[in-house]
């Protein structure tokens, strides 16, 4: 009895941790239905519904510039709290804009807090979290995001019924201000990181993306293990903007097919979260983050290559399943070899230039696939992202550079 409540000890303020960030990942998903159902209502146009995805990564590119120096310098819980607050407020005030670009400059202001929110609670999560807990913690968290790609979608669906696309977006809004409410109960454990910092200013950003080309040079390996992790982000990025239309006009799948394989993608990656949450103390970094990597390229292989509803549904499933392998093996990596006192700068400059990728592969992946068919295209894309994780799991198997990919004392992991 006593082992069991030092044990609830240890873990109640990572659960209330967990909690917040669950609320506001399930906002995100309401949000982004009823979004864009919004804009559809308002306009009828399937261009405006476009610009809201270029809106987003075009403020978070133009936000994580500095974003991190500001989150290094800043109390992280505090920041978390205001940025909660602040999308609680944008996004309530959405239903009131009478014009789809008032939505936008809300959007934009709204992208802007979530660039803050990321990176902070990620440094949050390093400095609170116990190194062994911290694998399991993780594990618990994509547990959570599946849980709320599933479950955002399908509340977003039941506001709608009870009430109007409205009603649904100010839900939204009161699920980050209950966000924010749950992180108030949560400690300040960032007060040292913060202290020798210089005062935010023009000089002092410019100062930190040097410091961060230093740390990068001293630590290259880390940095080259980052790249390759951004070119497998970014081939399968690529191939999930095609979905759609390589689903239904190269496979032939129907609409109703469509529906029904995001829903078993869905189920396999609240089925590979729950896997990972329970045995995450009993894999080591390499296997979750190589090992699970592979098996999605391998899923995305199947779903290039596919002919039919079952080999789709096959690949499917696998990349939904072990890409929670992956994503805990990633960031319980990244915790371990990025100092928490450049964390928050070092995430929001590799969150610009992912961005900055992601916006050119969406304006080139109409270009290639006018050039070439989008079949061999997605083929292409798979294969690249194959080799980018072969190049990774090289990188894992070799004596002089495994020591990067290495855990923390197994004996210490409860």
């Amino acid at each position: 009895m006593e082992h069991s409540t030092k044990n609830w000890s240890g873990w109640r303020f990572p659960v209330l941790l967990l909690s917040a960030m669950g609320l506001s990942t399930v906002g995100d998903f309401i949000y982004l239905v009823a979004i864009n159902l919004l804009v559809f209502q308002m306009t009828n146009s399937a261009t405006a519904v476009a610009g809201l995805w270029i809106v987003g990564p075009a403020a978070a590119i133009f936000t994580r510039f500095w974003a991190g120096s500001v989150i290094d310098r800043s109390n992280k819980r505090r920041l978390m709290i205001w940025t909660d607050i602040i999308r609680g407020i944008l996004v309530a005030l959405v239903p009131f804009m009478s014009s789809v670009w008032g939505v936008y400059v809300l959007l934009w202001f709204i992208s802007m807090a979530k660039s803050f929110f990321a990176p902070a609670s990620l440094t949050y999560t390093t400095t609170l979290v116990p190194e062994e807990k911290r694998k399991r913690f993780n594990a618990f968290y994509s547990l959570t995001t599946s849980g709320a790609f599933i479950i955002g979608p399908a509340i977003a669906g039941v506001l709608f019924l009870i009430g109007s696309v409205h009603f649904a977006i100010w839900m939204n809004a009161a699920s980050f201000f209950i966000s924010a409410l749950i992180l108030l109960w949560l400690p300040n454990v960032d007060a040292k990181q913060t202290a020798g910092l210089n005062p935010l200013s023009i000089q002092a950003i410019v100062q930190d993306l040097k410091a961060v080309v230093v740390l990068g040079k001293s630590r290259l390996l880390v940095m080259v293990v980052l790249g390759v992790y951004l070119v497998f982000t970014l081939m399968t990025f690529a191939m999930d903007a095609q979905e759609v239309v390589f689903t239904q006009q190269v496979v032939g799948l129907s609409e109703i097919d469509y529906s029904l394989l995001i829903s078993i993608t869905g189920i396999g990656a609240l089925g590979g979260a729950g896997a990972v949450a329970l045995f995450a103390n009993k894999l080591s970094i390499r296997i979750l983050f190589g090992g699970g990597l592979f098996m999605v390229s391998i899923g995305y292989l199947l779903y290039a290559f596919s002919q039919s509803f079952l080999m789709i549904a096959t690949g499917f499933i696998l990349l939904g399943f072990f890409n929670a392998f992956a994503n805990t093996g990633y960031t319980t990596w990244y915790q371990y070899q990025i100092p928490i006192e450049y964390m928050g700068r070092v995430t929001s400059l590799y969150g610009v230039v992912l961005s900055l990728f992601q916006i050119l592969f969406v304006l080139g992946m109409g270009l290639v696939a006018d050039l070439m068919s989008l079949r061999v295209t997605i083929i292409a894309l798979a294969l690249l992202s194959l080799v980018s994780v072969w190049a990774l799991i090289f990188l894992m198997v070799q004596q002089n550079t495994k020591q990067v990919f290495t855990d923390v004392d197994q004996t210490k992991l409860t």
